[in-house]
Parts: structure tokens; C-alpha cells; sequence
């Protein structure tokens, strides 16, 4: 007997419901070593599921220096070196990429405030056609408007506009996060300085980097990320960080608020600029998150670039703030298909 398409519905969703992947957990301590096991909500695709296209502005853009491609996506990624070394910078990438078979287009790194920007392994990404982006951790808002730290700026500035290369400037990304407030002060004061900061760069002349603005995710979706826009006149590419860390929910869900926000501000290309998916779980469901958000990148086309964050933390935050999936062949397999696609190759074509 052919039931009413409304009855095979409510029988699909009934089941996938009750799908759960068991995965472990692993739990350390200078001591010991303790595995549980937990069940967790399987995000495997059904195939029948088509990811929400929200941003689907194709442009034109207004990006500053560093232009989006014509259509696909830029691939970039920070990869934890063994040791912090230009040396290690260095040997880090070119290991990943050699299990990915392909070069990244774009180098993640991250600076403190009073750190210089370009060293060896800078230069020596960018001889070879890689655009860098630096993600620039900026200091107390309050004490940057008051011109406490213009030398520095403008010794950042001057270093930029030798550089000569476009690069990607993510000035003090995840201003929202509650850990910064102290020194973000408030929205209001996030922005003077940001507005600051691009007028010291904009005065000495560094005009090669395209002003990357990223909070995080959860953020978009809480509603307190948004007070902290500068405007599109300040800003060249929306951003934001999004995981799947101690939660775990497909990427559609936990970007859905920055899809949104971007979807609002048409003129301006979207970046993620780090998303993961943890360690705690287990290889086929990160796998399976892996090719869920390269579909939703996909859908998404006003995405023009995506970075991985290919690290686990050096301070025992556990198996959920773990992301590297080098050693997951599992998942590293899932990266490698994204990574091939045509789609996240847009300079390859």
C-alpha cells in the first residue's frame, strides 16, 4: 500500500531522530587516563537534506586588496607547527598540504599587539603566490583611542606598506568573546578603535590590506556580535569563528546568524576565518560535519574564502577543544574531498 508522502515524512524524521553515533571520550590527567563513552546525536547526512542558502550574494564586492575569486572559495588554514619557529611555520604547512595534495591559497597566522608582522616564513609563503592573513590580537580599546599605542600602529603600518603584497588583516578578531570584555570595554569603544587604528594605517600610506572583521559564531546567533560592526565603510570582508567543540551541531546551524548578517550586508564578501570539528566526536561524525559544511559553503556562495583551524590546544583543554584532524584519517579523508573540490580551487580552474 503507498502511504501519503506526509506519513513517509513524519517515518524519516521519527528515525533520524533516533539515530545516535557512541563515540569516545577521552579524559586525561597527569595521573590518569579515563575513557567514557557517551552518545551523541548523528548529523550524517540523509541525502535528502539541502543546506539553507541564506548568503547567496554573488557580488560585486567591495573586498579591498585582497579581491574574493570570480565564484568558489579561497581554502586557508592555521596549522599548529610543532615548534613556534620560522622553521616549524614552515615545515608545518608544507607537511599539511602534502597530505592534502595541494597548496593552501591563504596562510592564517597570529600576532600579539607588539609583535612585528612579517618574518621568514612570511615571505617566504608569499614569494611562493600564498596570500597571508594576519589575525592581530590589538590591545585595551580604550587606551588605543587615547594614542597610547600609535607608535606601534604606525610601525605596524609602515611594516605593511613594505610588505607591498595584499594581504588579510583580521584586526582583534572575537572581540565579542566574554573572556575579552575587560579590554573591548564595550561595542562603542571596539569600533573607535578600530575606526582609529585603520586612520594611523590609512595616514602612513598601508593601504595593501583588506580589514577583516570576525567574531564568532555563537555570537551572530546570541545577537551580541552584531553592536560590534564598524560599518561598511570600515569593513572589506565580514567574518566569523565557527565549531563544533563542546556542542556538536551541523555548521548550517551554528553559522546560521552570521549566513543572516552577511545576507544583510550584500556588497561584502563572508569569510569563515576558523572553523573545526572536535576531537570528542569520534571520526565519523567529524567526518560527516566535514562534507555537511562544505555543502553549506557551497549553498552559500557570498562565502569566498574558509580557513580550517589544524590545531589542538597545548593546555589540556580535552578532546573538545581539539581540532587537528591530520592524524583522523577519517576525517583528514573528508578534508582531502573538500579540498580537491573544483569549488574551494578557484585559482586551480
Amino acid at each position: 500500500m503507498k502511504h501519503p508522502a506526509w506519513i513517509a515524512a513524519v517515518v524519516a524524521a521519527v528515525v533520524a531522530a533516533a539515530t545516535a553515533a557512541t563515540v569516545t571520550v577521552l579524559s586525561t590527567s597527569d595521573r590518569s587516563r579515563v575513557v567514557k563513552r557517551v552518545v551523541v546525536p548523528s548529523i550524517m547526512p540523509t541525502g535528502s537534506t539541502r543546506p539553507p542558502a541564506i548568503a547567496t550574494s554573488r557580488g560585486p564586492f567591495a573586498a579591498g586588496p585582497v579581491a574574493p575569486p570570480a565564484a568558489g572559495a579561497y581554502l586557508g588554514a592555521w596549522v599548529r607547527p610543532e615548534t613556534l619557529t620560522q622553521s616549524g611555520r614552515l615545515d608545518a604547512v608544507t607537511t599539511w598540504e602534502a597530505s592534502l595534495g595541494r597548496r593552501l591559497d591563504v596562510v592564517n597566522t597570529y600576532r600579539r599587539f607588539d609583535e612585528n608582522f612579517f618574518n621568514a616564513s612570511e615571505e617566504a609563503f608569499a614569494t611562493r603566490g600564498t596570500t597571508l592573513m594576519l589575525s592581530w590580537a590589538g590591545g585595551d580599546t580604550r587606551s588605543v583611542t587615547m594614542g597610547r599605542h600609535d607608535d606601534l600602529i604606525r610601525e605596524r603600518a609602515r611594516e605593511t606598506k613594505a610588505f607591498g603584497r595584499p594581504i588579510f588583516l583580521r584586526y582583534r578578531w572575537e572581540m565579542d568573546r566574554p573572556g575579552l570584555r575587560a579590554s573591548m570595554w564595550s561595542p562603542e569603544d571596539y569600533i573607535a578603535a578600530w575606526k582609529h587604528v585603520r586612520a594611523i594605517f590609512a595616514a602612513e600610506g598601508a593601504t595593501n590590506a583588506s580589514w577583516v572583521w570576525c567574531p564568532t559564531a555563537e555570537g551572530f546567533n546570541g545577537g551580541y556580535a552584531q553592536p560590534f560592526y564598524p560599518g561598511d565603510a570600515q569593513v572589506d570582508w565580514v567574518c566569523a569563528d565557527v565549531y563544533a567543540g563542546s556542542k556538536l551541531s551541523p555548521l548550517s546551524e551554528l553559522a546560521d546568524g552570521f549566513l543572516r548578517f552577511a545576507a544583510a550586508h550584500p556588497s561584502k564578501p563572508a569569510m569563515v576565518g576558523e572553523f573545526g570539528v572536535a576531537r570528542a566526536w569520534g571520526a565519523d561524525q567529524r567526518a560527516a560535519w566535514l562534507r555537511a559544511a562544505a555543502d553549506v559553503f557551497k549553498a552559500n556562495p557570498q562565502i569566498r574564502a574558509v580557513m580550517y583551524f589544524e590545531s589542538d590546544p597545548t593546555d589540556n583543554k580535552g578532546a573538545s577543544q581539539q581540532f587537528r584532524v591530520s592524524d583522523d584519517p577519517a576525517a583528514l579523508q573528508a578534508f582531502r574531498s573538500l579540498s580537491g573540490d573544483p569549488y574551494f580551487n578557484p585559482l586551480r580552474r
